[in-house]
């Protein structure tokens, strides 16, 4: 290991090159968060005197600490205890040592519901990235209240705008780190696909980048306006405080990420359908991004429909039981009984019998958390990812995620994230005893993911047939072969 500086436009920064790539860690792409610019769009970076260290990474966003899983360590996906302080509008760069030409650039945003997750994760090291030739970049985002609620007199989808400007850091400056200005693919999962999705229909985030990977998102998850604010006066109400800036700064971060927990939690008093009855994110989260401002003019979906994002080339894909993450945990999905499953799906869906009839409720022998868990499966996840790939009208390649982990005794399979140690080549931090893997995952599988990753960042292509809404080819990735996929049953209660 041994430090490398890089002069940047706002001062000289120090990373480290190890094992033959460049690691700077928690570059500002925005200036820190101090209370004069909480609930603001992000100011530009402050420029610095003398060399910032890169060498480690620095805070994340404020926010409540992940709840364990007794089965399962989850640090690896959720990153652990960081550095307090403002200074967390940051990303980190992996490049290769090696010059040449100006290599691909990929861009990650994490997930964790809107409210949670951090760039340091490990699983999200981008440092095989970089080994392989492509300049990798994972970001921090504002979460939760300050990036998602709507505050009177503050701009909206600050989280979104953080991201934008992100990218525009990106196109700045990353060719100073050997990456291709020109070829930018961002990705994410979970709510970083959902991001990256609707950030495809951004006209601010036009030009910003030229390729999309969704693991686990689509386009169908904005808000509009006026529901959020009804949310924001719920937790205004909570806070004691009005439900505009000054009164959110008027309280401590630990008292207001206090009021956010508290609206995560499963109530009756929070409904957070549209007008047409339905709640895209299931009730997992209450906080999304809203349409209706400059960030998002329209409803994303529509936006896409209308040829929004039809430069960028997609690619898009689930795994086949995402929602075990959910409820194979804590054994919960064994304990739903049928009026609890139908009173869950009912707030998200209309027609919701219906539609958790057509996944087997009431069939002999079929559990109804278990159904449910199928169904939501296929509600939140899978039936809006071949949605969203129809609707696109550039280039969509849709795969399927389908190895099955080991851990809860088998049980949580094909779960949501489970793809993520696959796509960063970092199984060895999910593995194990205690691990999301289990022990040996295979690493075939990883090499195979990784390079198919890259090869869309390098060119757009896959290797097998585009989408289209009648042969609807979906590639399986442990297979590694495409066939055609049915329309499922959940495409008939969804928009």
């Amino acid at each position: 290991m041994r430090p490398i500086r890089i002069s940047l436009p706002d001062g000289l920064v120090e990373g480290f090159v190890s094992n033959g790539v460049r690691r700077f860690y928690s570059l500002p792409y925005a200036a820190p968060m101090t209370p004069e610019r909480r609930f603001k769009a992000p100011q530009p970076v402050e420029r610095w005197e003398g060399v910032r260290d890169a060498t480690k990474p620095g805070p994340c966003a404020p926010q409540n600490p992940s709840a364990p899983m007794d089965e399962v360590d989850i640090e690896a996906l959720m990153g652990g205890p960081s550095a307090d302080g403002p200074d967390y509008l940051t990303l980190n760069v992996y490049a290769p040592e090696q010059g040449g030409d100006p290599r691909p650039v990929m861009v990650f945003i994490h997930g964790g519901s809107f409210v949670a997750g951090s760039k340091d994760a490990p699983v999200y090291d981008g440092s095989a990235f970089a080994r392989d030739g492509v300049v990798c970049v994972t970001i921090n985002y504002r979460l939760g209240i300050e990036g998602f609620l709507p505050l009177d007199g503050a701009p909206t989808n600050l989280g979104l705008r953080d991201m934008i400007a992100a990218l525009r850091w990106v196109k700045a400056n990353i060719a100073l780190f050997g990456g291709d200005p020109g070829n930018v693919t961002l990705f994410g999962e979970s709510g970083g696909a959902w991001c990256t999705a609707v950030l495809m229909t951004s006209p601010l985030a036009k030009g910003l980048f030229h390729r999309a990977i969704c693991q686990s998102g689509h386009v169908y998850i904005s808000r509009d306006l006026s529901l959020m604010q009804r949310l924001l006066k719920r937790v205004a109400r909570r806070l004691r405080v009005k439900p505009d800036r000054a009164g959110f700064l008027s309280v401590g971060v630990d008292k207001m990420l206090a009021a956010q927990a508290w609206a995560m939690l499963p109530s009756l008093w929070f409904d957070m359908r549209d007008k047409t009855r339905r709640d895209p994110s299931f009730g997992i989260t209450r906080y999304l991004p809203v349409h209706g401002d400059d960030v998002l003019p329209e409803p994303t979906i529509d936006a896409l429909a209308k040829g929004a994002g039809r430069e960028i080339d997609l690619l898009i894909g689930t795994n086949t039981e995402e929602a075990n993450l959910f409820f194979v945990p804590g054994g919960i999905r064994d304990k739903l009984n049928r009026l609890v499953v139908q009173f869950f799906i009912g707030r998200a869906i209309p027609r919701a019998g219906a539609a958790l009839r057509a996944y087997g409720l009431g069939d002999k022998g079929q559990k109804p958390g278990h159904v449910m868990t199928r169904a939501m499966t296929d509600l939140m996840f899978r039936a809006m990812t071949r949605r969203t790939a129809e609707l696109h009208q550039g280039r969509s390649y849709v795969y399927e995620f389908d190895w099955r982990s080991p851990a809860f005794g088998g049980a949580l399979g094909a779960a949501h994230a489970v793809e993520l140690p696959f796509v960063f080549d970092t199984l060895a931090c999910a593995s194990g005893e205690r691990g999301l893997l289990g022990a040996g995952p295979p690493q075939a599988l990883a090499d195979q993911m990784h390079a198919l990753w890259i090869r869309f960042a390098t060119d757009g292509t896959a290797p097998w047939p585009l989408f289209d809404p009648v042969e609807r080819q979906i590639y399986s990735l442990t297979s590694q072969v495409a066939a055609h996929e049915p329309v499922m049953p959940a495409a008939e209660f969804l928009p």
